[in-house]
């Protein structure tokens, strides 16, 4: 919010005002209930018949009043405080209700034009609603004003959180739904308000909704005692406002009393940080509102309760298309609301309905805060020569890819100082990843106690450290929702963690690309480091590299992969990356120090094709096909793949080897299943039709097979990658328990090549001894054989 105090709170709402915020819920509360029925007479200009009511009944009413009722305060002090406002709304299937505003305030036929602010529109508005071709039941993309899918129950507070970052003028709501506030992600995002800066950020005003029932089942926070729940509360660092009861008139004049005192207490804190030197942890507002479920719809049906109960949570009245009685219901329960004073006869709002509702892009679904791209500003990075590592003779030098990354990062932390659009989140790792360049341009966030003792800790600082990746994903997409930059970095194994959510993510941004409206937003970028390869120390537990697999089973116009095989082409990378707009871009790459292949400018050419032949790698002479083909993908893999190349060179030096390096995993895929897939000729004049491939890979050898079975050359294609043998050992007994080691390759290519067992059955023996004898050597030493620990490249 501003750091001008703003208009004041007025002495208390008059009683007209009260009446024009009732009109404005009950007219929300109609619309709502029309999506939810009705595909004709939307303004109940005759009896309701069968023919007027959808033949499937989908979506949820029982949230929809108190969704309804926070948006009709919203618009109440957006329109009379000056706030600039965003919401994000929690509960699951919120969509009738958040439509419905929408539609009331004309944001939604602005974006929509076919869907009008008349009786028309209205018969559009119900009938698209949860119907073929039409809008989903919960909160979603095509929602104006969103930036949170409301089928994701656990991450909206996390969301508003990061929404509210580095954006100090922005009040970001958040309804917190009574259901979702039970998901481990939602218990734990309370805790963001210890990250979130008084001075340099907006604020959030959590606003949990207890209506006391999910599908089926009561809810824990609301059968809390009362001083139960204010303790939980308080204990969080909030200082909650209650509002509740069943009697719509005393809760609006309730909820008005708490939206004041919460906008006053907000801009006091604020205050108090940016002009007065306070530098204590605020301890924020919320509200805590307690209405009945299903509020306002049938109290009974059939002769049991519903309202107030889980019955009202979908459809209330479920039988209406073949039950007269349930038809009857339905019209009294629509016309409860007094339709006839809330529109006219063409079917637009009324001025008493709209008199509370802000203009132009204060309204909440035109907020260019909830259509990031249009804030978007294009991310300053420097030229990557200023950090490239120099390259002389490949595979002799060593450096740690992410460190070299860390110094890049660092430069754009300092570029963007007074913009501050940009964040680095992490649990718990930034150091540990090899990051830890950046704290010499900014700090960790931090809001509680600095003790002497403490590193890089400041009230302002833009690097994000909490031990949840659930917080420091929905920080994160709020950030980039609301059109600012950033970057994930993860151990490898736990990114797991946040699978579901970059679903959601994932899903978002493939169904915006296809909104004309909705801007582009900066790529979500993963760089996932303390690799499955080099979890040595921390054993099993940490050896993962699934995540992979997860995210390339998503929409291919969304997602890329990235497996940079040494420091300078990990920035030609992440230079991309960090430019790209409206992609998940994971990149894998190690923190620990490895051999560097390529110079930047060679890097850079590698990147671009994604997938290439290293011509000084291999034997071929160019006179004839390869007699094999060395291909890999990651860093560990690059490595063990050159060194058997290194002991083909070596032991068979007749053999023509040709070695392939694979960044962009997707090339693999045919043009037609990727935008990034190679074209059948290209894939066969890289990788041959017939020749036999040995494919060292970084994570499970069966992705390899399901991206490139389609390829002619598919029945020569042989994968080594992990196959789930992990424990606490040495570096390159990981490799030798998964078949991947250099020695295993080449055992490998004599037994694929033809005619060549025979002929190298002494080299194949050779290579096996060596294997026997690492076994040896790591029990007795604890350190890894001389000739693989002090190897380099030598061709």
């Amino acid at each position: 919010m501003s750091n001008a105090p703003g208009p004041a709170a007025p002495s208390g709402p008059s009683d007209e005002e009260i009446a024009a915020l009732d009109a404005h819920w009950r007219a929300a509360n109609y619309l709502a209930v029309g999506q939810i029925y009705l595909m004709d007479n939307p303004l109940l200009t005759r009896p309701l018949a069968r023919e007027d009511i959808k033949p499937r009944l989908l979506g949820h009413w029982g949230t929809s009043p108190g969704l309804n009722l926070v948006y009709t305060h919203l618009n109440r002090v957006i329109r009379s405080r000056g706030v600039q406002g965003l919401c994000v709304w929690g509960p699951g299937h919120g969509g009738p209700a958040v439509l419905a505003n929408s539609w009331l305030e004309g944001s939604y036929s602005e974006t929509y034009p076919d869907v009008g602010r008349d009786a028309e529109g209205m018969g559009l508005l119900f009938k698209q609603f949860s119907f073929p071709g039409g809008v989903p039941s919960h909160v979603a993309p095509e929602t104006p004003g969103s930036i949170h899918e409301g089928g994701e129950l656990g991450y909206a507070l996390t969301h508003a959180y990061g929404a509210a970052l580095d954006h100090p003028e922005l009040l970001v709501a958040c309804v917190i739904g009574d259901g979702e506030a039970e998901t481990g992600p939602l218990a734990a995002s309370w805790h963001s308000n210890k990250f979130l800066d008084p001075v340099h950020d907006g604020a959030v005003l959590p606003v949990l909704h207890l209506n006391g029932y999910k599908i089926a089942n009561p809810t824990v926070l609301a059968r809390l005692p009362e001083t139960e729940l204010d303790a939980l509360l308080r204990g969080y660092g909030h200082d909650p406002l209650y509002v509740g009861g069943d009697d719509p008139i005393g809760v609006h004049r309730a909820m008005v009393a708490a939206m004041d005192r919460a906008v006053d207490r907000i801009r006091e804190l604020q205050a108090a940080a940016r002009t007065g030197g306070d530098t204590g942890r605020p301890h924020w507002p919320m509200i805590v509102l307690r209405t009945p479920k299903g509020w306002t719809g049938p109290l009974e049906v059939d002769g049991v309760p519903v309202e107030g109960t889980w019955r009202a949570h979908q459809v209330p009245l479920p039988g209406v298309r073949d039950n007269e009685d349930h038809l009857r219901q339905l019209e009294e329960w629509m016309r409860s609301y007094r339709p006839e004073e809330l529109f006219d006869a063409s079917g637009r709002p009324g001025p008493q309905v709209l008199s509370c509702v802000p203009e132009g892009d204060a309204r909440l679904g035109s907020t260019p805060y909830a259509n990031g791209g249009l804030l978007l500003r294009d991310l300053p990075i420097p030229p990557l020569d200023d950090h490239a590592v120099e390259v002389g003779k490949p595979g002799t030098v060593l450096h740690e890819p992410t460190r070299v990354l860390g110094g890049l990062l660092e430069a754009v932390m300092a570029a963007t100082a007074e913009r501050r659009d940009f964040r680095v989140v992490g649990p718990d790792e930034t150091a540990s990843n090899r990051l830890d360049a950046l704290y010499g341009a900014t700090a960790k966030a931090w809001q509680e106690r600095i003790l002497p003792t403490d590193e890089h800790l400041a009230r302002d600082g833009r690097v994000m450290e909490v031990l949840s990746e659930h917080l420091c994903q929905g920080w994160l997409e709020g950030y980039l929702l609301t059109g600012r930059h950033g970057l994930f970095s993860c151990y490898e194994a736990f990114a797991h963690i946040v699978d579901s959510m970059v679903n959601q993510h994932i899903k978002w941004l493939r169904t915006s690309r296809r909104l004309v409206w909705r801007r582009p937003i900066a790529s979500l970028n993963y760089l996932l480091t303390s690799h499955v390869w080099r979890q040595d120390h921390n054993g099993f537990s940490h050896q993962d590299p699934g995540f992979v697999d997860h995210i390339l089973n998503k929409s291919p116009e969304v997602v890329r992969v990235y497996l940079p095989p040494d420091a300078n082409t990990l920035l030609s990378v992440a230079d991309h990356a960090l430019r790209s707009r409206d992609y998940v871009n994971v990149i894998v790459a190690g923190k620990q120090p490895s051999f560097d292949w390529l110079t930047l400018d060679q890097a850079r050419a590698h990147c671009a094709r994604g997938a290439g032949v290293w011509e000084w790698a291999g034997t071929e002479d160019g006179s004839r096909e390869p007699d094999v083909v060395l291909a890999c993908a990651g860093d560990v893999p690059t490595l063990e793949t050159l060194a058997a190349a290194d002991l083909l060179r070596r032991h068979l030096p007749e053999l023509a080897v040709r070695v392939v390096n694979v960044v962009d995993v997707a090339r693999l895929l045919p043009r037609e299943e990727h935008p990034h897939g190679m074209p059948d000729s290209e894939y066969d004049a890289v990788f041959t039709r017939n020749t036999p491939v040995i494919f060292a890979y970084h994570g499970y050898p069966w992705l390899i097979h399901r991206l490139a079975y389609r390829r002619a050359g598919h029945a020569q294609l042989h994968v080594r990658g992990y196959k789930e043998e992990g424990t606490t050992t040495t570096p390159f007994d990981m490799v030798v328990r998964n078949d991947l080691d250099r020695y295993r390759l080449v055992m490998d290519v004599i037994d694929r090549v033809p005619g060549l067992g025979v002929r190298a059955v002494a080299v194949r023996q050779a290579m096996a001894d060596v294997r026997t004898r690492h076994h040896a050597w790591i029990r007795e030493h604890g350190t890894d054989l001389p000739e693989v620990a002090d190897w380099t490249w030598s061709g």
